[in-house]
């Protein structure tokens, strides 16, 4: 597998991949041509050295996978870096092989190699299946976290 940053030409199929959950699906817009939104996204992604979208690609070349990867500079921990992983999804017909697990192992050394102190990450409730993998990978569910969700930004 190689990891790599997301390029605009990746966009497309990050999206599918985003939209093709039950959760995704009420929450992304995919259709062809993408809307401008996801463009203008990317590239405020893209020219922030605090935000890494990574794709994942099989031998092929082929996109089978993407993360995002936050580093957030704190003065609490005397100043730590907490980095924060987001969005990670593996195409549907890819999901059971082990993906997940490689991407994982991935992104915490990344956050190591960024000199993160903590690895942090948040899942729908409604996913016990994700819940019970990051357990696995050693994450403990520490804090109680709370949304507030918008729905009109235009103010």
């Amino acid at each position: 597998m190689i990891f790599r940053k997301a390029k605009i030409s990746d966009i497309s199929t990050i999206v599918s991949m985003l939209a093709d959950d039950e959760l995704g699906k009420t929450r992304e817009n995919f259709q062809e041509p993408l809307p401008s939104c996801y463009r203008e996204a990317f590239k405020n992604i893209n020219s922030d050295s605090n935000q890494e979208l990574i794709v994942v690609e099989d031998d092929n070349h082929t996109v089978i996978g993407s993360l995002q990867l936050t580093f957030i500079q704190y003065l609490t921990y005397q100043g730590g870096i907490r980095a924060q992983i987001e969005a990670v999804r593996i195409r549907k017909d890819k999901r059971g092989m082990g993906l997940g697990r490689t991407m994982f192992k991935w992104a915490i050394n990344r956050a190591k190699e960024r000199r993160a102190h903590v690895l942090q990450l948040t899942t729908d409730k409604k996913r016990p299946g994700a819940i019970k993998f990051y357990r696995d990978l050693g994450f403990i569910q520490s804090h109680e976290g709370m949304k507030l969700h918008f729905t009109d930004t235009s103010d």
